[in-house]
């Protein structure tokens, strides 16, 4: 079985390529928009999907048109986004800055499959937005025919991620974190409050910049290109904080999924009390 990969965000107006070196233990889920990375493929092995043309990959990308398209975003009373993006494979928001901790809540989508292969995935992380590693951990609803997969995984791209083994259902609750410790370590917590199960992974990425975190909901890509989004409906944010604060506070990048046409794949909303937020798929690709 094979698992899709997906692109860690780059810099804005910046293409963020070569090759990651990784050290600790593998991992398990980052995204980001748009161009393939230069340089060699990393697989992600989807669950109960077959990979459309070979392996699945997360390649580094860039913005598009950063600033412009959607426009800038007034703040709200709780902060809000500084300005929005467009992105081939991301959605949601990203705050750039020195940060240890992100953690986010979510609802596991429905998937709504009517055929052919699609990808959707849902995290929290640090880094990728401006920076080439992702220490990252989150869910996923992937569509093979009329069949809708869900599982969980965590990943520090550009090592390969992992799958964990508990059940995954529409309609579960998710509470997920990255911490860093200091010293190349991590922490990484997933936990379905639903389902009764947490995962606490503690990992090793040395160099990484720590200078971004995000909470996004991603298209994977093969090294291809994008793959089409799977239909996941409405996915909602809750409780979106940057080491301990609203993400809103530190004026996060708010970004949309878009097509190589410019049209949306989903929407994201505004930030609600800083920290809440919903996405809403539009098209496949």
């Amino acid at each position: 079985m094979l698992r899709r990969w997906c692109i860690p965000l780059a810099a804005l107006g910046m293409m963020i390529g070569g090759s990651l070196a990784m050290a600790g233990s593998a991992a398990a889920g980052t995204h980001a928009p748009g161009v393939p990375k230069p340089g060699g493929s990393l697989v992600r092995p989807a669950a109960n999907l077959t990979s459309p043309g070979g392996q699945l990959i997360r390649p580094l990308t860039h913005l598009i048109r950063p600033g412009t398209g959607h426009g800038t975003l007034p703040l709200g009373t709780a902060g809000g986004p500084a300005k929005a993006a467009e992105s081939t494979n991301w959605s949601g928001y990203a705050a750039a800055g020195s940060f240890t901790k992100v953690s986010a809540s979510w609802t596991e989508p429905t998937g709504h499959c009517s055929g052919g292969n699609q990808y959707s995935s849902f995290w929290v992380g640090l880094d990728g937005f401006n920076s080439s590693t992702v220490e990252q951990t989150g869910s996923e609803v992937d569509c093979s025919g009329s069949t809708a997969r869900y599982y969980s995984w965590y990943e520090m791209f550009p090592a390969n991620p992992v799958n964990f083994s508990n059940t995954v259902r529409p309609g579960d609750h998710f509470t997920g974190s990255v911490t860093y410790n200091g010293g190349g370590s991590y922490t990484l917590v997933l936990s379905d409050t639903t389902q009764g199960w947490s995962h606490t992974v503690n990992a090793t990425l040395n160099g990484a910049a720590n200078s971004s975190a995000e909470v996004i909901a991603e298209a994977p890509s093969s090294i291809s290109g994008v793959l089409p989004l799977a239909n996941f409906g409405t996915v909602n944010f809750t409780n979106a904080t940057v080491n301990g604060t609203a993400i809103g506070n530190d004026h996060p990048t708010q970004i949309i999924m878009v097509d190589n046409s410019g049209r949306d794949k989903d929407t994201v909303s505004a930030l609600s009390a800083g920290e809440n937020f919903s996405a809403t798929w539009q098209r496949r690709n």
